[in-house]
């Protein structure tokens, strides 16, 4: 696979706590080099990137990252802050929380009600598979459709693992046609990048993509 089609499918993260703005600068300069599909951000960078790199890039940025037991009302107002000053697409955690005492119906509202606050932006629902039982997984791909999110995405690349194949291929069987899946977390070799689109990821998050692909 071509590393210009792999780029298409990137989005382009740099997420550490001490990013400064240097990291961030560099990283939005990569994207717009290669071609990447978006650059996944801080929010409290969004509007600097916003206001130096205008068109250039898709901003994506993160919500109740990354441990996701912010609460609801905390999520809509960060998601609607975040599309307001210039993100395109908001990758957020789910509350692990609310899945381990089985109260689905908290993490389906909470979904739908960031959905309708940034009603026009990408939304992905980040599930951090490696905290979750295979029926927890089957149930939140059927939620995650219910609720028009476009993306399921594996792990927030914090927790204690992150994508893996078996986990790519169980959402292919339980999400909703409609719903895309984008592998994040642990993916650092090419044939990992090109495994994982050839599987049926729409996108990858990872931070090597410039080390894994211009080499």
């Amino acid at each position: 696979m071509k590393a210009e089609a792999i780029w298409n499918s990137i989005d382009h993260t740099q997420l550490k706590p001490d990013a400064g703005w240097k990291e961030i600068d560099q990283l939005c300069r990569e994207a717009v080099k290669y071609g990447a599909a978006s650059v996944c951000i801080p929010p409290c960078y969004i509007e600097r990137v916003k206001e130096e790199f205008g068109t250039q890039i898709q901003i994506c940025t993160v919500i109740g990252f990354p441990l996701g037991y912010a609460t609801k009302e905390t999520k809509v107002f960060e998601a609607a802050d975040a599309m307001n000053k210039g993100a395109a697409e908001i990758d957020m955690v789910i509350n692990i929380s609310d899945v381990k005492n089985k109260e689905f119906d908290r993490v389906q509202e909470e979904i739908y009600a960031v959905r309708k606050a940034v009603s026009g932006c990408v939304l992905k629902v980040i599930i951090e598979t490696c905290y979750l039982s295979e029926e927890e997984k089957k149930e939140l791909c059927r939620i995650i459709t219910e609720t028009g999110a476009d993306f399921i995405k594996t792990s927030t690349g914090f927790g204690t693992a992150g994508a893996t194949m078996d986990d790519i291929r169980l959402f292919k069987k339980y999400i909703g046609e409609r719903v895309r899946i984008k592998a994040a977390g642990g993916i650092k070799t090419r044939e990992a990048l090109e495994g994982y689109l050839a599987e049926g990821c729409s996108r990858i998050g990872t931070s090597s993509a410039v080390a894994l692909l211009e080499r």
